[in-house]
């Protein structure tokens, strides 16, 4: 596929996903030159802020959920196991832990390489995205901050996939 094919594929998924944001009176800042589409959502605890990118090279939209908080040196390798298991009982995205920088995001993609995608998929990613962001961003910082063990966190996981 020649690279002004791929390009305007991309910008088809961002128009679209616009309009649907749109169309439901979202409030978000839309960034035209880089097709990117920043917004906040408020859940049970934390705010959540929200990255949406449609990449034209690699036909990929990507949602991006940095949480507020960096894991201290200290706490470091605490993270990055938390970060694995709340992961592997995931449906769909991952979490990602930076070692360097001691920053987790949660990270969800969905592919248009030869295919439309619409309101269907974006509803999904944002949906989806905001339930597990909701639910493992004050049990992730819990973990950062040292108000629960690693331990603790493990073992609440661990229940929560066998009921």
């Amino acid at each position: 596929m020649s690279l002004l094919s791929n390009l305007t594929r991309a910008q088809k998924v961002y128009n679209d996903l616009c309009a649907m944001l749109e169309s439901y009176k979202w409030k978000f800042e839309k960034n035209d030159s880089d097709l990117s589409i920043k917004f906040t959502a408020t859940g049970e605890d934390i705010p959540m802020d929200f990255l949406l990118k449609a990449d034209a090279g690699r036909q990929l939209l990507s949602l991006y959920s940095v949480m507020p908080f960096t894991a201290p040196e200290g706490k470091k390798d605490d993270m990055a196991v938390a970060c694995c298991v709340a992961g592997n009982g995931l449906w769909d995205g991952s979490f990602d832990f930076d070692y360097e920088s001691g920053r987790v995001t949660y990270r969800m993609t969905a592919s248009f390489i030869g295919s439309d995608i619409g309101k269907g998929l974006f509803r999904y990613m944002i949906a989806m995205s905001g339930k597990v962001v909701d639910r493992y961003n004050d049990k992730l910082l819990a973990v950062c901050s040292g108000s629960m063990s690693l331990e603790d966190f493990i073992k609440e996981e661990t229940n929560n996939k066998h009921s």
